[in-house]
């Protein structure tokens, strides 16, 4: 099966944040083409359709947290004036009936495909885990360096960091 450059866009934007997998109103507007003022100008007309499972504002020390780790803007320097929006998966399919457009039902298959995927990732790594476990407990000491390794091979790796700055003909 062919990988959807969209779905793999949308699945380097999944997050974890509040022990839910999500994506912020800023990523889901750019992979929708809309801004992101157009995208919660939508949802705020159809609020009945995004409960608080489905999408939430980010709390003042989550946004700090965000700001500290990807530089976004600081409000009052032409940057961001409220808290970006997170919507789980749920929230995400919500989306295409809110943004009624041909491109809007595309990425909303794309993002669907991202969030199944990282979910059928996650729940490898959770059953090699298991089986290793019982591996390990049944053969000798002689194996935990190759129980050792085999675990780190199969912990997922941090998600890549965006660079930040400007790039130079050096770099």
């Amino acid at each position: 099966m062919r990988t959807d450059p969209l779905a793999l866009q949308a699945e380097k934007r999944i997050l974890l944040l509040r022990s839910l997998r999500v994506m912020f109103d800023y990523d889901l507007a750019e992979l929708y083409g809309v801004s992101t003022k157009q995208l919660v100008q939508a949802v705020k007309r159809n609020l009945e359709r995004f409960p608080e499972n489905f999408m939430f504002q980010l709390e003042p020390q989550e946004l700090a947290l965000l700001r500290s780790q990807i530089v976004t803007s600081n409000s009052g320097r032409g940057g961001r004036r409220y808290a970006p929006y997170a919507f789980t998966e749920q929230g995400v399919a919500m989306l295409s009936s809110v943004l009624r457009s041909r491109r809007a039902v595309q990425v909303n298959i794309a993002i669907m495909r991202a969030f199944v995927r990282v979910r059928e990732m996650l729940l490898t790594n959770a059953d090699l885990a298991r089986k290793l476990a019982a591996l390990e407990a049944n053969y000798d000491s002689q194996f935990k360096s190759v129980f050792d390794a085999i675990r780190q091979l199969i912990t997922p790796p941090d998600p890549p960091r965006r660079r930040i700055g400007f790039r130079t003909e050096e770099s």
